[in-house]
């Protein structure tokens, strides 16, 4: 570890108060030792990581850490706060704080450099000597491993093994009958960047194990790729523990065997608990009985409560239903731009084609994007139940969605049939079946049993009043006209650009895409003012760094030549290096335009039938030119709101030098976060 870290990326009386506060202080220094490019866009980077999950551990650490293009080489920086710092942590604040910086494209040799870093933070020696060392160098050195940790009676310290002395694990093995064999684990680790909590999790676990006696062994799952286990050892445990906040690749390996199923950070504060109730689940038999069949969403984790397992589920039935959508409707767009709206009473192309009529192939068109439109409500259902069960859902899934497309609940009930059969899957999975059956559930009991419930109760009990709802929903929808419909505009397009990506804009985003599945003049309005909203963050804030360039950061004016295509495309993660870096007057700016966009979308009455493209499917909209109108109104109040809020934050000209505004850049950035 000798080229991550210096005397001069260490701080042992690191004054900041917040996190943010803090990554700005430790990243100015690897800024003046050349391994960072541009603070503000590095920073922009940490901060877009800290807000997939936080990096405080238990123990007083912090490990603020992302990929950036901005990173020269693999850096650590290091700093000690004496208040104490909150980064999330369950147990409170941390005083150690660790800033690792990889490269965007760093390879899987640097990797195992900095994971050699988060595998010793789980040895109380090495952090207690980090906290008595006052000597910048001397803490450099003793994170190079070029020092062992002061405590007497240390052995082994350098190899982070000092918590379990070398003669230890026999003894410990003694508390399992001699004629047993040891219980075996196989486990697999892994976090959305796979630099810091993948490796810890992964030594704690087998830190645990070996202080219970208790074979460990454990997959890290990277960013930059994996090393699989042998088949062997997967077939020689007794249990697996999958300890991960990204699905967990090859998960059918790990099928019949006992399984907890839980975030990263439970294997770091908690690795004893999971062996132990790993090890009861195999004591009752309770086996996995189809591949991956533990929820890959439910992940368990601390934190991660109901609503937000119900958004997860939720989003990955749209996901899988979106291109569904985009295929269907941009067929039946092109279908009316060649053939008219009367195109939709022509007869089957299966019977009546003529190849040298025009209107002929509208049809083709138009009843090939309706076959696809009518996989929209199945796949929506069959993927949410998918998202909760992994395999054994999608039969129940497909079949309650197909149910609701005959009995016309629609979208709604597409909804309600992906989540009634991921839970009879889960409670098919709880029942303790002999062993002579486990082979046959994941392709016959489970199908069989979950398929005629999810049909029962589809049919019978709740598939008319959802029909009865989604009827409401849909006339509703065709019935808004005036202040109605321009107020619906306003609200979405503030979900649009609230959190710009995020849960509050994707709940919009469903809400719209959903309405596609039963397409009404209502439902099309609809999406449209969504993806107008949507597109206005990235070209308001392209817009503001054009005309006023002198108040936005080198890399800002750098992003905002991006977000032009970025926003064109409806992509609106293309504001979020903004929003980032200034919450508190990107957002509402944000907010204020889409605000706009989409009342005047509404109002105007353009309609969409794809669910994405941007300016690239503009041809197919209803009423372009004041679509494009709309958009264009938005951008220019996100843009000029922005402008304002800035120009008077300081004299014109000081934002552009980043260094000489870290005080009036950290209060904003908490907000992001």
């Amino acid at each position: 570890m000798s080229e991550l870290i210096t005397a001069e990326l260490v701080d042992v009386d690191l004054a900041a108060e917040t996190k943010q506060t803090a990554a700005r202080s430790l990243a100015e220094r690897m800024v003046a030792a050349g391994r960072v490019t541009d603070l503000d866009g590095f920073l922009a980077d940490v901060a877009a990581r800290e807000a997939q999950m936080p990096t405080g551990l238990d123990g007083g650490i912090g490990i603020p850490h992302c990929r950036s293009e901005h990173v020269t080489a693999p850096t650590l920086a290091f700093g000690r706060s004496a208040r104490g710092i909150d980064f999330g942590a369950p147990d409170g604040p941390a005083d150690l704080i660790f800033l690792i910086a990889a490269p965007a494209g760093a390879d899987d040799d640097h990797l195992t450099i900095l994971s050699a870093l988060a595998r010793r933070l789980m040895d109380a020696e090495f952090t207690d000597a980090l906290r008595a060392e006052r000597d910048p160098a001397a803490v450099a050195a003793l994170i190079r491993g070029e020092e062992a940790p002061a405590p007497a009676g240390a052995t082994g310290a350098p190899e982070a093994a000092g918590e379990v002395p070398a003669a230890a694990a026999p003894e410990a093995a003694g508390e399992v009958p001699a004629a047993a064999a040891p219980f075996r684990i196989v486990a697999v680790t892994s976090c959305p960047t796979g630099i810091a909590h993948t490796y810890m999790a992964a030594e704690s676990l087998q830190k645990a194990g070996e202080a219970a006696g208790v074979d460990v062994v454990v997959e890290t799952q990277g960013s930059a790729g994996f090393t699989r286990l042998d088949p062997g050892v997967i077939a020689a445990a007794d249990a697996v523990i999958l300890a991960h906040d990204v699905e967990v690749r090859e998960k059918d390996r790990f099928a019949g065997k006992p399984t907890v199923d839980v975030g990263v950070k439970a294997a770091i504060n908690r690795p004893a608990e999971l062996i132990a109730d790993v090890r009861g689940k195999a004591a009752r038999g309770e086996t996995t009985a189809a591949a991956a069949a533990t929820a890959p969403m439910d992940t368990g984790a601390p934190g991660d409560h109901f609503g937000t397992r119900l958004r997860k589920w939720l989003m990955t039935g749209v996901s899988y239903m979106v291109p569904f959508v985009a295929a269907g409707g941009l067929l039946i767009a092109l279908a009316f731009a060649i053939g008219g709206y009367e195109i939709n009473s022509a007869p089957s192309v299966a019977e009546h084609f003529v190849w040298t009529e025009a209107a002929s192939w509208a049809a083709l068109l138009f009843q090939t994007g309706g076959a696809a439109f009518g996989f929209l409500v199945p796949v929506l259902a069959g993927y949410i139940a998918y998202g909760m069960v992994d395999r054994p859902g999608l039969v129940p899934g497909f079949v309650g969605g197909a149910i609701a497309v005959t009995i016309n609940a629609g979208f709604l009930g597409g909804l309600a049939a992906g989540l009634i059969a991921g839970a009879v899957v889960m409670a098919i999975q709880r029942v303790r079946v002999p062993a002579v059956l486990r082979g046959v559930m994941p392709v016959v009991v489970i199908p069989l049993i979950s398929a005629a419930v999810v049909g029962f109760l589809m049919f019978i009990v709740v598939g008319k009043p959802i029909a009865s709802l989604q009827k409401a929903m849909t006339d509703w929808l065709s019935g808004l006209s005036g202040g109605n419909a321009v107020l619906l505009g306003v609200l979405l397009g503030l979900m649009m650009c609230f959190d710009l990506g995020g849960p509050v804009n994707k709940v919009a985003y469903a809400f719209a895409v959903g309405g596609l599945a039963t397409p009404t003049d209502g439902s099309l309005k609809v999406m449209a003012a969504v993806m107008a909203a949507g597109m206005v963050p990235p070209l308001g804030m392209a817009l503001a760094t054009t005309v006023r360039a002198k108040l936005f950061t080198k890399a800002e004016q750098d992003n905002g030549k991006a977000a032009w295509v970025l926003g064109a495309s409806f992509i609106s993660e293309g504001a979020i290096p903004f929003a980032a870096a200034d919450p508190l007057r990107v957002i509402p700016s944000a907010m204020a335009g889409g605000a706009v966009t989409g009342a005047l979308s509404m109002a105007f009455g353009a309609t969409l039938r794809a669910p994405h493209g941007g300016i690239f499917v503009v041809p197919l909209i209803g009423g372009p030119l004041v679509y494009l109108l709309a958009i264009a109104a938005g951008t220019v109040v996100t843009a000029g709101l922005v402008v304002l809020l800035k120009s008077r934050r300081k004299p014109a000209g000081s934002a552009a030098t980043a260094p000489a505004a870290p005080e009036a850049a950290d209060p904003k950035v908490p907000a992001a976060a």
